[in-house]
């Protein structure tokens, strides 16, 4: 075996390596983005909708992972809504390189009264992560729904008899 052959093996049983350490070094520390993560208390916040720059992102349980939010640095606006409360709103300035970390607390409306004529709807939405408005208020997640539900006024309840 040639000199330069064995150069060639050397080099990339080294440059392999070290090509997906630092790959991954920077994979894991975005210099340019910074990202925002959340923290709900209830039941009520972890299945809230949350709205960035007035774009649906998802529901505050799943942003986490994968699905974190990353965003470009600059004041951005969020909005997180749920049926039956007042919308959580707050202004976020993202810096590069930094993570930061949102409280969500939601309040219930005062104005918010069930009504007394409930109906059951049938719904089969796709995907399930999917916001589900009804007359421009949030409702929940279609994954929440699924099926055939009750509407109550602030809350969805799943129907008794589905026939």
């Amino acid at each position: 075996m040639s000199a330069y052959t064995k150069f060639r093996k050397l080099l990339i049983y080294l440059a392999i390596p070290l090509a997906l350490v630092c790959t991954a070094t920077l994979h894991g520390q975005n210099q340019v983005m910074g990202q925002v993560d959340f923290d709900g208390a209830t039941k009520v916040e972890k299945s809230s909708g949350v709205w960035i720059d007035g774009q649906y992102v998802g529901y505050l349980k799943e942003l986490k992972g994968s699905k974190k939010i990353v965003l470009l640095p600059g004041e951005h606006q969020l909005a997180v809504r749920q049926s039956g409360y007042n919308d959580f709103t707050q202004k976020l300035v993202v810096e590069p390189g930094q993570t930061q970390l949102v409280h969500v607390t939601m309040q219930k409306a005062s104005g918010a009264t069930a009504p007394k004529i409930s109906a059951t709807l049938k719904v089969d939405i796709q995907p399930s992560r999917a916001a589900v408005f009804i007359d421009d208020a949030f409702l929940g997640h279609a994954g929440e729904l699924g099926g055939a539900f009750s509407f109550h006024g602030d809350q969805p309840r799943k129907a008794q008899n589905q026939n």
